[in-house]
């Protein structure tokens, strides 16, 4: 059973936090689905992990080698052809206790800048706790990525 680790952004864009994400969820030797609400920013996404520093093998949804992407970017209502084993939610996707459960992790990274965002988070954590999922809340608010008690 996966835990889901809720990632509060108050400092720094997604796009800073993660190519760290996916580094350390390739190291593990987990494929990966980044989950996001919209093709255009999941296409700017796409054009930032292949210009970021270092090497981040990774397609969008919807090529011919979508089964064999170490990383697969997609939109909420698509199917992950990668079977991934960590999936990292953003701009709100909704993740179903019984998908977090299946997975290795579940990442929800929203932006604490926007009150619907953190109040679509809270409802994602209560959600997913109710239904038995283990969940951890990371900041940033001191200036470093901190899991909070």
């Amino acid at each position: 059973m996966g835990n889901a680790l809720f990632y509060h952004l108050t400092r720094s864009p997604a796009e800073q936090l993660l190519p760290v994400l996916i580094g350390k969820s390739l190291q593990a030797g987990w494929r990966v689905e980044l989950r996001g609400a919209d093709p255009t920013r999941m296409q700017r996404l796409d054009d930032h992990l292949w210009r970021g520093e270092g090497f981040l093998p990774h397609g969008l949804a919807g090529g011919p080698h979508d089964p064999r992407q170490p990383v697969l970017l997609t939109v909420a209502g698509q199917a992950a052809a990668n079977t991934p084993s960590c999936l990292m939610a953003l701009d709100g996707v909704q993740v179903d206790p019984a998908e977090c459960t299946d997975l290795e992790r579940c990442c929800i990274i929203f932006d604490g800048g926007d009150q619907a965002a953190t109040a679509r988070a809270r409802d994602q954590w209560k959600a997913l706790t109710g239904a038995g999922v283990t969940a951890e809340y990371w900041s940033e608010e001191s200036g470093r990525w901190e899991r909070k008690r």
